[in-house]
Order: C-alpha cells, then structure tokens, then sequence
C-alpha cells in the first residue's frame, strides 16, 4: 500500500516540476516519512484507546516531538524496526506515565544525566539528513538545551502525568541521539563529518 500511495504522488509531482533527482529522492524520502508517520500514529492511538492511555500518549507525543525537532535522532534503517520500535515505545510510555510514581532523588538524576547527554550529543543527525551547516548545529543544541530546562521547570509546576511524561520525553530522546542506539541498530553517527571528508561544505 505504501509504495502504491508514494509512487503515485511522486509520478504526479515529478510530472507537473522538473526537479532533478537529488531532489526527487528528497522529496520522496519526506513523502514516505510522512506516510509512516501517519499510519503508525493511526495504530498507537487506537492502542491507545483499548489500554485506557490516550491522554498519555497524546501528551508525551506532543513534548517528545518538540524536543525531536530540535535534537533530531536516529531513523531505523528499515520500516519495520521502526514499526516494533514505535508500536513498543508508544504502548509502554504512556502506560508507564500513568501507572508509576517516580521517586524525585530518581527524577532529579535522570533529568540531569539528560542534560549531560543532550550537551554532549544533540543533535544527532542520519544519513539521508547531514547536518552539515556547523551554525545550525549549535543552534540546535542550545535549542535542545533550553527545551529541556524549560521542561524540568514545568515538570515541578504540574501534575503527575505532565510530570512524568516530561522525564520519559526527555530520557526518549535521550535515547534516539546517543553512538551506542546507532551503532545497536547499525547505523552511522555524525553523518556531516562524512559529507565533509566526501568534498561537502559545512
């Protein structure tokens, strides 16, 4: 069905433009992002309403997805890791939002190593997405940064939900940018510096 819906939307776009490849394959990389995006979005939500966790799954969707604009972080090479990796993640997160109370000793640590790791590895680019302009590098971190205080100081003015789905946003995210979630799922890590050694500018 995917390649069915992709490959025609691309026939009409290439058809009514005259984009060259580079840009085609650009261009068909969002529209397929896009779809499974969706879809998958479709499946969790259902889930979602079987196990009594919509709420919590629309709140940590909506604060990991900020922090994800910014940060960036890892694609699964093939759909469908991506499928078992989303449909586990976003079934478990909210159900464990809802159901656990966090100890705030816990709660302080994790939010502190989040920070050390966000300093140390936003954002985390891929392969098919270089982040090769060194200026928007540094201003993707500070953004991360910044979100994640931002965060942390909410957390503290909120109730348990928003207070626990602002901790597993983060620690997600966490996850998505680290060498060693790449290097488990076979994938290269700072992919400008690869652009760069290939002739690329920064």
């Amino acid at each position: 069905m995917k390649e069915i819906i992709v490959n025609k939307i691309m026939t009409n776009i290439a058809k009514y433009n005259n984009y060259d490849d580079i840009k085609l394959k650009e261009i068909k990389y969002g529209i397929e992002s896009i779809y499974l995006t969706i879809t998958k979005t479709i499946i969790v939500i259902i889930i979602s309403l079987f196990i009594q966790t919509t709420k919590e799954l629309l709140l940590f969707m909506l604060f990991y997805g900020i922090l994800r604009l910014t940060a960036f972080g890892l694609h699964a090479k093939k759909a469908w890791h991506c499928w078992i990796m989303t449909l586990i993640l976003f079934t478990l997160i909210p159900y464990l939002i809802k159901t656990i109370n966090i100890n705030l000793l816990v709660y302080n640590i994790l939010f502190i190593i989040c920070f050390i790791l966000f300093i140390l590895y936003a954002p985390a680019d891929t392969e098919k997405r270089p982040l090769i302009n060194k200026k928007k590098r540094i201003v993707y971190k500070v953004l991360t940064i910044t979100i994640s205080i931002i965060y942390y100081i909410l957390s503290y003015c909120s109730n348990n939900t928003i207070h626990n789905t602002l901790l597993f946003a983060c620690t997600m995210q966490t996850l998505m940018i680290l060498p060693i979630s790449y290097n488990l799922l076979g994938l290269k890590y700072d992919n400008y510096k690869s652009y760069r050694k290939k002739g690329g500018t920064i």
